[in-house]
């Protein structure tokens, strides 16, 4: 597959096709989310159509040719305000009593009794219809989203591909000498570019001594060989690099490094927390931070918070967007049931490579960065997930420098401060304290806001990171 000087070319050719055939795929996804986006919109609550057919209904089966009230006129009048005053009946006490009949139909109609209940079942079937509508128009516009996203991540990928630049000629020569020091053969390779400089080596290597040397020793052969730089071997590449021939992908790390710290302590009464927290490098050259506060406190509510967590990080390793995978994850809990599971979610992510922080927040409180200039207030008011489609997650960008600090804290931490403008207060409270290393910064953050409210009247979890140059 990788050939060496003549094969670069090659190489190259199959890159711009692959890309294309990436970015056709992409179009073919979005032009399919254009044929299911039809203009059906999830409906309210019940039509006037809807109360008349329950009334037409409702006189076929008891009234026969009998017109004597005018329910069956009435019924035929879909702009008619009786059946407003019906439907608005119908919606606040969830069916139709003898008051709310015309007087006319009181006193003149003999089976009264029967009309009032086939109407109430016509309508009741008529409500459970429309829930089901609406079910499968959140589930079919759920779909759309997900093929309208995947299109995103396939057509940035191509265009990733597209910008890639092979550069292995530069480099082949230093690689295959080194390796061959540590008594590695490389029989071909490839060296791609990227944006930002960042690069990515394939090399396919064998041994030539018959002992094994495990890939991050060959990671390790493959920095002192490009100038130094740490690199690491992809997580679905070998582990070991033996006599026989492999193809390992090598990825360049980033220049930043972090070290994280935490602190939690659950509701006063409760064993279990239900706050749910990660610290996750699964996406090569970025940290993921995310903190999910579930409903209420205990072990059902970390069940919820902790299954938020999960499927967030595993979408971003899959290549979603943290947009995109919010996006998905709030679609998940509102058609996972009919009862409402909220959960907050609080995600950061680290560029590595360039220090740039994205924080995105559905429902979840402020993050706090903390720098040399002071301390900067990270926050977006929208629904915790699972409340509202469709939701669109706002995106908080922020580029970090040395020794910057980021401190994520869930409701319970800022419910127990004093006075009505929480987030300054710890904003306050962090500038005081200076700096510190990050559990200690996290652990100092818990002890304040627990002295403040005597103890914890929610779950309280803080997360703190601090961001260094290697």
């Amino acid at each position: 597959m990788f050939g060496k000087k003549s094969g670069h070319k090659d190489m190259a050719e199959i890159h711009v096709y692959t890309a294309r055939k990436l970015s056709d795929m992409a179009g073919s996804l979005e032009r399919l989310a254009r044929t299911f986006d039809l203009d059906n919109t999830c409906g309210n609550g019940l039509s006037r159509e809807d109360a008349a057919a329950a009334m037409q209904m409702a006189a076929a089966m008891v009234c026969g040719d009998c017109e004597r009230c005018g329910m069956r006129e009435e019924g035929r009048k879909k702009d008619g305000y009786y059946l407003y005053y019906l439907l608005r009946a119908f919606e606040k006490k969830g069916s139709v009593d003898y008051e709310d009949m015309p007087g006319i139909f009181l006193d003149s109609c003999r089976h009264r009794e029967q009309f009032v209940g086939h109407l109430n079942r016509n309508l009741g079937r008529a409500a459970m219809n429309l829930t089901w509508k609406n079910r499968f128009l959140e589930s079919r516009d759920a779909v759309i989203s997900q093929f309208r996203e995947l299109a995103v991540i396939l057509e940035e990928f191509s265009r990733q591909m597209e910008q890639a630049r092979d550069v292995t000629e530069g480099w082949e020569r230093a690689v295959r000498r080194t390796f061959l020091l540590h008594h590695m053969v490389v029989e071909r390779m490839l060296v791609l570019e990227y944006e930002a400089k960042r690069r990515e080596v394939f090399l396919t290597v064998r041994t030539n001594h018959g002992r094994c040397v495990t890939s991050a020793d060959a990671a390790i052969c493959l920095g002192q060989a490009m100038g130094g730089r740490d690199w690491t071997a992809a997580r679905d590449s070998k582990s070991i690099v033996g006599r026989k021939a492999a193809t390992i992908r090598f990825l360049e790390e980033g220049s930043y490094e972090m070290l994280f710290g935490v602190a939690r302590r659950p509701k006063d009464g409760e064993t279990v927390s239900g706050d749910s927290y990660t610290f996750s490098r699964e996406t090569p050259g970025q940290v993921v931070i995310s903190l999910s506060d579930g409903m209420g406190s205990g072990e059902g509510a970390g069940e919820e918070s902790r299954r938020v967590v999960e499927l967030t990080e595993q979408l971003l390793a899959a290549g979603y967007t943290p947009r995109s995978a919010l996006k998905l994850v709030n679609t998940v809990l509102l058609l996972t049931g009919e009862e409402q599971h909220p959960a907050t979610i609080d995600l950061c992510c680290v560029d590595l490579y360039t220090g740039v922080l994205e924080a995105m927040k559905l429902g979840a409180a402020a993050t706090f960065v903390a720098g040399d200039a002071g301390v900067e207030l990270l926050q977006a008011q929208d629904a915790p997930a699972g409340v509202l489609l469709p939701v669109e997650p706002a995106l908080l960008t922020r580029k970090l420098w040395e020794d910057d600090r980021i401190v994520m804290v869930s409701d319970g931490v800022l419910e127990a401060l004093p006075g009505d403008d929480k987030e300054q207060f710890l904003k306050e409270y962090l500038e005081s304290i200076g700096r510190r290393n990050p559990q200690e910064l996290a652990e100092m953050v818990l002890e304040f806001a627990g002295a403040c409210a005597d103890g914890a009247r929610d779950d309280m979890t803080v997360l703190a990171a601090e961001i260094w140059t290697k």
